[in-house]
């Protein structure tokens, strides 16, 4: 839930590229390519895996792979997600979302091999659905080619991976604009350059994040996901009114997911320092908490980060 910094919607020079390279932690590259284009569960059809994104022109995504997603960005639960994934992988070898699932989960527990592997299992299998369904398999190879930039940051770091990541970002977008060559409308597709372009956009300072923003409100689903991803934006700008607002509406969607009061906490606390209002810090502390009550579920660097916050902010009221 830290800020992120993340790629240009438009291929700027390299120079302003390799400077933004230079600050990207390697977790932006994995689990905002796969926050963005995972969601929760909004519409089943019963012949067929859910897609969680279209209720027109629907595609098999596939139970397994579903239900690994479900598991992390409905109820926040990585360690179910791993049972998940594991069947998806084996029974539903075609869907690319279920390598981006493993290797975002392999991430999360410094699995710099597993990572690597299921990376480029993703852009193999993206390439591969392209010929069957061009939109899908452009987006997945975009994800592929961004998974496999995280692997370059974490193995050469930030100053020394910088050119072979600036190549990665070149083919994520050249897939992503062919994508929306083919249907600019399409919710999946503007969930992803949605976030990226948010990310982007609350952290440089040319950019507009109200139009990124505003692209995800109007294209972008399914709209929990959507919620999420501008409470996030809101919060690094600093405007917690409005991330409040953003994230209550999440959580009415997906009341289990830990995470999600994990991020209203951070919201609260940081808005209740602003204001110097303690009411705002003690209830910020009460959502660390509920975050925490669910600690088993979650990957435990997130658990340590969570409990490290949780601990500064009621510091702070003891002051």
């Amino acid at each position: 839930m830290n800020k992120k910094k993340l790629f240009p919607r438009v291929l700027f020079p390299q120079a302003l590229c390799s400077q933004t390279l230079s600050s990207v932690k390697p977790i932006a590259w994995s689990k905002i390519a796969i926050a963005a284009v995972i969601a929760s569960n909004i519409w089943i059809n019963p012949a067929l895996g859910a897609d969680p994104f279209r209720t027109q022109k629907p595609r098999n995504i596939g139970n397994q792979t579903e239900a690994a997603f479900n598991a992390i960005f409905q109820k926040g639960n990585y360690k179910q997600a791993q049972k998940y994934v594991k069947e998806a992988i084996r029974d539903e070898p075609d869907e690319p979302l279920g390598y981006a699932i493993k290797a975002s989960l392999a991430y999360t527990s410094n699995d710099v091999s597993t990572l690597a592997n299921y990376s480029k299992k993703t852009l193999q299998t993206a390439k591969s659905l392209i010929a069957k369904d061009p939109l899908r398999g452009n987006i997945y190879a975009a994800v592929g080619h961004f998974l496999e930039g995280s692997v370059i940051l974490l193995q050469d770091g930030t100053v020394k991976g910088a050119p072979q990541a600036l190549r990665r970002l070149r083919q994520v977008y050249g897939h992503l604009e062919r994508a929306e060559s083919i249907s600019p409308r399409d919710p999946e597709l503007n969930l992803l350059k949605g976030y990226m372009d948010l990310m982007l956009a609350v952290n440089l300072p040319f950019s507009d994040p109200e139009q990124a923003i505003q692209r995800l409100q109007q294209n972008a689903g399914p709209q929990y996901l959507v919620d999420r991803g501008i409470a996030i934006a809101y919060r690094d700008l600093k405007k917690y009114d409005r991330a409040l607002g953003y994230v209550d509406r999440a959580l009415k969607a997906t009341a289990e997911n830990p995470e999600l009061y994990y991020l209203k906490a951070q919201i609260l606390r940081e808005q209740g320092q602003r204001k110097n209002n303690r009411e705002m810090i003690q209830e910020a502390v009460k959502f660390f908490d509920q975050a925490l009550e669910k600690k088993n579920q979650l990957p435990e660097r997130m658990v340590k980060q969570i409990a490290r916050e949780r601990r500064r902010t009621s510091e702070r009221l003891a002051r």
